[in-house]
């Protein structure tokens, strides 16, 4: 027995520094910030994802909510963290595409300070109209907005969110001009829209399509480039726009020098989760479409996607106030 334990100690002492460091990981829980409160649906997803992978990891990954700002908070602790390994964030395109260009006085820099590790899911939205609209389709509505400038309005969850810029993709591309009214949130926007007051809302899968399901909104399209396998009988507003995407996107980050190693251990435990019947069928609920990648395609991803959002908020002088 003891000359077996020797020869293990012994083989391990032969592993490059990051085979063993990886081999040893986790030997603790991880903490897995969510820059968002309790009960969202990114919190919902954390909470998903973060079982599965703590099973394939073989430690507990913790969720722990630090909301603020947009985000910013629990983005600036993780940017900060030790490169451990031991401290993961979830961002979304809030805090990592659209954040950086509405507010330039971030404490970090959303590239420089952290290191990809895996996208795991995108949340198409569904372009939302009152039953009452004469139009039966996103051509219908453009054509009705072109003909009557200034007519129509669009709904938002508030200044500077990733709804309002949505819609303001959706003006830039289609050229119409639509008044914004801004809210407190989607929900807060849902009574006038019901009633005509509102003309327009994009709004995630899982807070609007009850509505349509129970007969009291229409949708017209869905925004992500393809159809959703979460609502196949939606057509995408590309058909009628090419080119128009808008999701938001789901992917873990560490702080900046996470070891290479750690990032294909974490990266594969994601992949693995994200992949689980039972996780699916969870995530199809949330309205939310899993996917993999790899670092490198994650990083090309949010740089493409941040290069697009910055483009419709210098262009349209988007704020947060």
């Amino acid at each position: 027995m003891q000359r077996r334990h020797f020869l293990q100690a012994a083989s391990a002492s032969l592993l490059p520094a990051g085979a063993a460091l990886a081999q040893s990981y986790p030997s603790k829980p991880i903490r897995l910030i969510v820059p968002f409160p309790a009960g969202g649906a990114t919190d919902l997803f954390a909470r998903t994802l973060s079982q599965k992978m703590g099973e394939k990891l073989g430690n507990a990954l913790v969720v722990d909510n630090k909301p603020g700002a947009g985000g910013a908070i629990g983005s600036d602790l993780a940017a900060k963290a030790p490169a451990d390994g031991y401290t993961l964030l979830l961002a979304t395109t809030s805090t990592h595409s659209v954040g950086p260009s509405i507010n330039p006085k971030l404490p970090y820099d959303t590239v420089r300070d952290f290191t990809p590790i895996a996208h795991v899911g995108n949340a198409p939205s569904i372009m939302l109209v009152p039953n009452s609209s004469p139009a039966r389709s996103v051509k219908e509505w453009i054509e009705l907005a072109r003909r009557n400038p200034g007519k129509f309005n669009y709904a938002s969850s508030g200044n500077g969110t990733v709804v309002q810029l949505t819609a303001e993709l959706f003006k830039s591309m289609a050229g119409v001009f639509v008044t914004h009214i801004p809210y407190k949130g989607t929900a807060l926007a849902m009574p006038d829209l019901m009633s005509g007051k509102v003309d327009l809302l994009f709004d995630s899968l899982p807070t609007g399509l009850p509505f349509v399901r129970d007969g009291r909104l229409r949708a017209l399209a869905v925004t992500s480039l393809k159809r959703s396998p979460l609502v196949p009988d939606l057509p995408p507003v590309a058909d009628t726009l090419p080119g128009f995407e808008s999701v938001t996107w789901f992917g873990l980050y560490g702080p900046k020098g996470l070891p290479a190693e750690l990032v294909a251990r974490v990266n594969t435990a994601a992949a693995q989760a994200i992949t689980d019947p039972e996780v699916r069928e969870k995530l199809d609920k949330l309205g939310i479409e899993p996917t993999t990648s790899t670092p490198a395609q994650f990083a090309a991803m949010v740089a493409q996607d941040a290069a697009k959002w910055k483009k419709i908020i210098v262009e349209r002088k988007i704020t947060n106030d």
